[in-house]
């Protein structure tokens, strides 16, 4: 008598709710072995590879690439293999996951998904720092990404972060030269080519002028630029996180926001705006620890806090990220440069770990690098204070015997009133200010 496994989706990282299907490494009726790639995974915080939770004929799935799945569901249906290797009962997966339990098929049966044909096998990536990408929930620090480390669909070999971001730069990887061992497509392949523009998507081609009469007045703007607008679209991704983090802290904190202008007259030309003010929080922050503190409402705990971890709000075309930038107070400005590169391209080919996304002490945003003088910007818990950049401008200050024109930073400093009084906000603000004022 065969027996048959239901595997449900695990927590992906820090409680997160769902993660849609990116892709399956195993087609329907074909076998997997234990702990081999079955599914890429995108949460709000990464693409993750989900191993097999056993050896045996994958029968069903519960959705094809682009459906969301709740965390706890059920995401795949086995028919074990005894001949095939198994993890015995109450053995983790090496990943943080527990062992799924083996139970009978359900008798109401969801509709059966095919799903692509693959060629899964696993290694241990190589090491350098230019090159990660996010397998089994863990960043590889590769800069090529070894043949086993890679799944095969359409004779092309790459890991699913890499092919996430060949789908977001619009890069046909078939075209990607394939630089890593064993011919493998690497994270700086599809860089390359996209800075190269060699391997772009083929764009759909245009009616010729022999079928389309000419227009008699000039031409509306094309269709696709407005594709995707007047229709209803889910929220996906990190977007759907965004919903939710937002209406969470919106109902949660009591926010107060004080507002103020630092005068960069004395800076020197070509000063990091960012570097000096993650400098000036962690000075503000030693000044005034107040507002470096998480709140724990429910237990009624206040933990300030003896580190700067700094969360940065990043936009992107996928919605906004927070990226940890952990230990700023012990940083120089080479290194907080440095710091900030490396989470914004680990944001562009998504290899950042869930872990580099949260776990921040206090929280700045420089939407000024766009536009706005000052805004009412989101806590978001367990943090207690946000502080956010606007837009410099020149304005007119009055010195000792008239005035002058000197270049302004607005800056707007939103914190929960529940964890920190009015004065200690002041108190950080000023020296916020103060140290924004000094030269180099």
């Amino acid at each position: 008598m065969s027996t048959t496994q239901l595997f449900t989706l695990p927590d992906l990282g820090e409680g997160l709710p769902d993660a849609e299907i990116v892709e399956w490494h195993v087609a329907l009726g074909q076998v997997v072995r234990l702990d081999e790639p079955l599914v890429s995974m995108e949460t709000a915080k990464a693409v993750v590879e989900v191993p097999s939770p056993c050896s045996g004929t994958l029968l069903r799935v519960a959705g094809k690439p682009g459906d969301v799945i709740v965390t706890g569901a059920w995401l795949a249906e086995f028919e074990i293999d005894p001949a095939l290797p198994q993890r015995s009962a109450g053995q983790g997966d090496g990943h943080g996951h527990a062992a799924p339990t083996v139970a009978p098929a359900p008798t109401a049966t969801p509709p059966t998904t095919p799903a692509p044909s693959a060629t899964p096998v696993v290694a241990a990536p190589t090491t350098t720092d230019d090159d990660a990408g996010t397998v089994v929930g863990a960043v590889q620090v590769s800069g090529e990404i070894r043949r086993e480390a890679a799944v095969a669909l359409g004779g092309i070999r790459a890991v699913p972060a890499v092919r996430a971001l060949a789908k977001k730069l619009g890069i046909d990887l078939a075209r990607v030269e394939a630089r890593g061992a064993g011919g493998v497509v690497t994270l700086a392949d599809v860089k390359l080519a996209a800075e190269r523009g060699t391997a772009r998507l083929a764009a759909a081609p245009r009616p010729s002028s022999a079928s389309t009469p000419a227009p008699s007045r000039p031409e509306a703007p094309a269709a696709a630029a407005h594709a995707g607008l007047d229709s209803d679209a889910p929220i996906r991704g990190v977007r759907r996180n965004m919903l939710r983090s937002m209406a969470a802290a919106h109902a949660a904190v009591v926010p107060t926001t004080l507002m103020d202008d630092a005068d960069l007259h004395a800076w020197a030309a070509g000063e990091d705006l960012t570097v000096r003010l993650l400098r000036a929080l962690v000075v503000a922050s030693t000044a005034e620890p107040a507002m470096n503190a998480w709140l724990d409402a429910t237990a009624g705990t206040l933990r300030r806090h003896a580190r700067v971890d700094v969360g940065i709000a990043v936009d992107h075309p996928d919605g906004l990220f927070v990226a940890n930038l952990r230990g700023a107070d012990r940083m120089d400005a080479v290194s907080m440069r440095a710091g900030i590169r490396r989470l914004r391209e680990g944001l562009d080919d998504r290899s950042l770990p869930p872990e580099a996304l949260s776990g921040h002490t206090i929280m700045l945003s420089n939407f000024g690098k766009f536009a706005g003088k000052y805004a009412t910007p989101v806590v978001v818990p367990p943090c207690v204070c946000i502080v956010a950049a606007g837009r410099s401008y020149h304005g007119v200050v009055p010195v000792l015997g008239g005035i002058e024109t000197h270049r302004l930073l607005p800056l707007s400093l939103t914190f929960d009133h529940r964890a920190a009084t009015g004065g200690e906000a002041a108190r950080f603000l000023k020296a916020l200010i103060e140290d924004l004022q000094r030269p180099r």
